[in-house]
């Protein structure tokens, strides 16, 4: 039996840490991304029991009911990961296979390449493993033409924010679905901005949602976001150059576990700066 959805409150990595798990087995990872929280999951740790796994799925730092800590220096990614390092600990386990999705992805791409004496798989959906370059992420990205990606609107703190909390239920029922593979294909939201505009102007406001997501499945994460706030999570973004610093010493690593990426045909995650990663996963991740 698998049992049901359990919900409690873990000490890890000095932070307060609000997880959900369900199953008995090997330990599955499940690292959500933004603006998400462990519901996104929700599906997948039923699956994952079902198949004899222990399925966690916790909301990650600045998240939700995980602690939030003020400065933004505290989510770098060598945070974010020893968050993950302590949550397997907590539970009592040696080693886990890390499961991620868009932020969640570079957490486990991460992990298993700096770790992987505790990560022995790990599986990343829409972003790929990104090698790391000469120059620090920001820099080359606007030495590349892309200094209107949204890295940029997401650097002042405040910015972002003051759009995505003037109606979070909004943001999210247009973020979903402006960036699904069920809205319009002529869709003219981008990744790209134009100047002075914010993260969702373009983006579309559904007649009726898609099949796979309903008004509660919204209100299940917009709850938490009115109440939170998305300081934490965009304090994420602010750390991109930070993380670049912090890794040099990993330059070249492969990851040699078994690994598996999985992305849409049209997620906008797999295009731009990020096509080459994706065509060059055979060679930076052999496993």
């Amino acid at each position: 039996m698998s049992g049901e959805i359990k919900h409690r409150i873990v000490a890890a990595n000095g932070i307060n840490m609000h997880i959900a798990e369900q199953g008995r087995g090997p330990l599955v990872l499940l690292c959500h991304g933004f603006p998400e929280t462990w519901y996104s999951w929700r599906h997948q740790l039923g699956a994952l029991a079902g198949a004899g796994f222990r399925a966690v799925a916790p909301d990650m730092r600045g998240y939700a009911q995980t602690d939030a800590p003020d400065d933004i220096e505290s989510y770098s990614i060598l945070h974010l990961v020893g968050d993950m390092v302590g949550l397997v600990r907590a539970l009592g386990e040696t080693n886990a296979v890390i499961v991620g999705h868009d932020w969640g992805a570079s957490v486990a791409w991460t992990a298993a390449l700096i770790r992987p004496d505790i990560f022995r798989a790990v599986a990343a959906l829409s972003i790929p493993l990104r090698p790391r370059g000469p120059t620090a992420p920001l820099a080359a990205l606007r030495a590349a033409g892309f200094e209107r990606l949204y890295y940029f609107y997401f650097q002042e703190p405040g910015v972002a924010e003051a759009e995505f909390e003037r109606d979070v239920s909004a943001v999210m029922r247009k973020g979903i679905y402006t960036l699904s593979g069920d809205a319009p294909a002529s869709s003219e939201w981008s990744p790209m901005l134009a100047p002075g505009s914010g993260f969702l102007d373009k983006a579309i406001e559904p007649e009726h949602l898609p099949a796979w997501i309903t008004e509660d499945d919204i209100e299940a994460v917009s709850v938490e976001f009115t109440r939170t706030g998305f300081r934490g999570p965009l304090n994420w973004y602010r750390n991109i150059d930070r993380n670049w610093e912090l890794t040099g010493a990993f330059a070249d690593r492969q990851i040699e576990q078994p690994a598996l990426f999985i992305a849409g045909a049209r997620d906008v995650s797999i295009a731009g700066p990020n096509k080459a990663a994706v065509d060059q996963l055979s060679k930076t991740v052999p496993g």
